[in-house]
């Protein structure tokens, strides 16, 4: 077993101890950290438009790479899917999907370093994530090029990339097979890597405290001051539809 094969075989876990603990030491000393730290106040043009492409390109992201390396090659191949035309999907839906989220980060970068108060409120933290952040979506970007053409169907990650993925959560790490990806495919997870490693610390840690709730939350009641004003119970006031 060579050092790349030993680096590809603990790193997961190295990462993935830094991101508990992280997130854990981020939450229990700084709870008023804990947040994307908003600089809507400062500018919102274009923060309108570059937050919703970059959050929505990313959920997209996300996606593909879990479908991508989850789901094991057999099984799309059961279904009657050819490798052409997975290669060929993953170039349809994941090009727009990249091409979403790198114009929205560019947009929010471009807004951070042309407004003075958001620039003010920019820090060297903040400069770091962006840099590793863009760096791991070309990098993807260019995985998702390469790996449509049929140069990159010679290097098809579902069969080192995917499977050395799920073989961590097993416990039984193939870094054997990472170790002979094609290089390209090396350097995004990497990069991605990295980007974990760092999450805990960015404000990417607003990630783990997403909302979610808030679209099941029950309806919030507004009451009129005219009952409380004319000494009317609450139940007498006449029920008024809402939207």
């Amino acid at each position: 077993m060579n050092l790349l094969e030993i680096f590809w075989d603990d790193a997961p876990y190295v990462v993935l101890a830094i991101v508990v603990v992280g997130t854990w030491w981020r939450y229990r000393y700084d709870k008023f950290g804990w947040t994307s730290r908003s600089s809507q106040l400062y500018e919102s043009r274009l923060l309108s438009i570059g937050s919703p492409l970059f959050h929505f390109g990313s959920l997209a992201v996300i996606m593909g790479h879990v479908a991508g390396l989850l789901i094991p090659e057999p099984w799309t191949r059961t279904i009657g899917m050819s490798d052409h035309l997975y290669h060929l999907q993953a170039l349809m839906l994941g090009i727009p999907a990249g091409l979403a989220t790198i114009v929205g980060v560019g947009l929010l970068i471009y807004r951070r370093r042309t407004r003075g108060a958001v620039a003010i409120a920019t820090t060297r933290n903040d400069v770091v994530m962006y840099l590793v952040l863009v760096c791991a979506l070309v990098a993807g970007m260019s995985c998702t090029l390469i790996g449509a053409t049929h140069f990159g169907e010679l290097h098809d990650y579902r069969q080192k990339v995917s499977v050395w993925f799920r073989s961590i959560w097993i416990l039984d790490p193939r870094g054997d097979l990472m170790a002979h990806a094609a290089l390209y495919y090396q350097i995004h997870v990497f990069i991605a890597l990295m980007l974990f490693a760092l999450w805990p610390f960015t404000r990417l840690v607003h990630v783990f405290s997403a909302p979610i709730a808030y679209l099941f939350r029950p309806y919030i009641v507004y009451r009129s001051r005219e009952a409380a004003d004319k000494h009317q119970l609450v139940g007498s006031v006449p029920h008024r539809r809402g939207w």
